[in-house]
């Protein structure tokens, strides 16, 4: 092997986290004298520069950058096992046998509304049954690179594009056309979809591009051609908690994904409108990049997940299309 140590892949690490020899060799324990004779060796034995140095700071090449990513993940899988074969065995008094305990981050991408009303409660949950295990969650809802942003774990809806991605469904829902029953009282209720061209429709921007035309079918019926309605509105945004925010204040219709909504839908703060027609199909899946080992306490999280959405008989849409 060209690597002779996992000091050499941790020297890598700490010198991309601080930007320089001396934080690394501080991080190490080491002598920054003894860091800089380390990454040289290493370089040496592979014959490629891995970092750029200057008389205060250090800066990894694109081969040192690309070899700190697979570092970073090497470490982490390897302190996973050694955890399941020291300190790691624990009860299980539900099995009456010995289950391994999770250690190690998880870096979770989700979007703002999807977390914040109904994931962070099952994160809390996680986080608690499994004290070993860190949590680096990003929110927002512009899409992230599962690979090259490095993240263990992300959840997004629709339909998937990457096959670059193992993807594990985690609900199957549908949009839906809502909105606060102040707004209706205000303004009266839309009888079908093609009326929705006289409301204020609160809309989405993905990316660059503004959602304008909203879709729908007949519930529970056979599968026929679709409606699309090109909706006006003057509120747009790209956060899909401040579109529920509005809906809530009763600034117009909004076309959201059931799975966001059912709180607010449960409570009476919002209505579903037209209850006979729903809109495209949402489902939630949980996407890891395909190329790795899946460490245990992704695939664990991932479980608790989608127990924690599983939704209840009363829920389930009856239309598939």
């Amino acid at each position: 092997m060209d690597i002779e140590n996992t000091s050499e892949l941790r020297l890598l690490i700490e010198c991309a986290r601080g930007g320089s020899l001396t934080a690394a060799s501080r991080e190490m324990g080491i002598t920054p004298a003894a860091a800089s004779a380390m990454l040289k060796k290493v370089e040496a034995r592979l014959g490629v520069r891995l970092a750029e140095r200057s008389t205060r700071a250090l800066r990894l090449t694109p081969a040192g950058e690309r070899l700190r990513e697979y570092a970073q993940r090497a470490l982490e899988l390897l302190d996973e096992g050694l955890a399941q074969i020291t300190e790691g065995l624990e009860p299980d008094g539900a099995k009456g046998g010995r289950s391994a305990a999770l250690r190690g981050r998880i870096r979770l991408s989700a979007s703002s509304d999807l977390t914040r009303r109904i994931v962070l409660p099952l994160l809390d949950d996680f986080l608690d049954q499994h004290p070993g295990v860190d949590l680096q969650l990003s929110v927002g809802d512009a899409l992230q690179d599962v690979v090259r942003d490095e993240v263990d774990l992300a959840l997004r809806y629709g339909e998937l594009a990457d096959s670059r991605l193992v993807a594990r469904k985690l609900y199957d829902g549908r949009r839906l056309l809502v909105a606060s029953p102040e707004f209706l009282k205000r303004h009266g209720r839309p009888a079908h979809p093609s009326e929705l061209t006289r409301f204020e429709c609160i809309r989405f921007k993905i990316g660059e591009r503004l959602e304008r035309d909203w879709r729908f079918w007949r519930r529970d019926s056979p599968p026929v051609m679709p409606i699309d309605v090109t909706v006006q509105g003057r509120r747009c945004a790209d956060d899909g908690g401040i579109a529920h925010q509005w809906a809530l204040e009763g600034r117009g219709l909004t076309y959201k994904s059931e799975l966001d909504i059912r709180d607010s839908l449960a409570s009476g703060a919002l209505v579903e409108v037209m209850p006979e027609w729903v809109g495209r199909p949402m489902p939630l899946h949980a996407l890891m990049p395909s190329h790795r080992f899946l460490p245990l306490r992704v695939k664990a999280l991932v479980d608790h997940l989608a127990q924690g959405l599983r939704p209840s008989p009363s829920r389930r849409s009856g239309l598939s299309v």
